[in-house]
């Protein structure tokens, strides 16, 4: 799938690589067991802060919206936000407009590049492993991660 109006992580501008400014973003998802419920995590950069809340399943609307609402209570402190090329993305316009941010993907194959998020996603596979069905886990140990 194309992601429509996609703006590369290439157009991103150098000082998000220095971390000298709250308000970086990077967005994933954490499949649960056989694609039933989804983790959608977020990583601010300088800080590390790590928010993960849990989707009924990984679809645009879920995902989008979801992260829309992560994001609301921090909306003045949101300049970019970097993700995946995934189709749960495809309607990254919409959370932009929303929060005044931009947003950028990250090459296809390349997760070194979101590599606070991928780091952080790794740790909550010690907490909850791949496979496990996230239906069994609640909000409260979600929020305990």
């Amino acid at each position: 799938m194309i992601i429509p109006n996609r703006v590369g992580i290439e157009e991103r501008p150098d000082i998000l690589d220095t971390k000298q400014r709250f308000g970086y973003w990077e967005v994933d998802t954490v499949l649960g067991k056989q694609g039933t419920v989804t983790i959608v995590s977020l990583v601010e950069r300088k800080s590390k802060m790590y928010l993960i809340r849990k989707v009924p399943k990984k679809s645009t609307e879920d995902v989008c919206r979801t992260s829309g609402a992560i994001l609301w209570h921090y909306r003045h402190h949101v300049h970019t936000i970097t993700a995946d090329n995934g189709k749960e993305f495809c309607t990254h316009e919409s959370i932009a407009k929303k929060l005044k941010a931009d947003v950028y993907f990250a090459n296809p194959y390349a997760s070194w590049e979101r590599g606070s998020n991928e780091n952080f996603n790794g740790l909550l596979r010690q907490y909850i492993p791949k496979g496990t069905d996230l239906r069994t886990v609640t909000d409260e140990e979600i929020a305990k991660v």
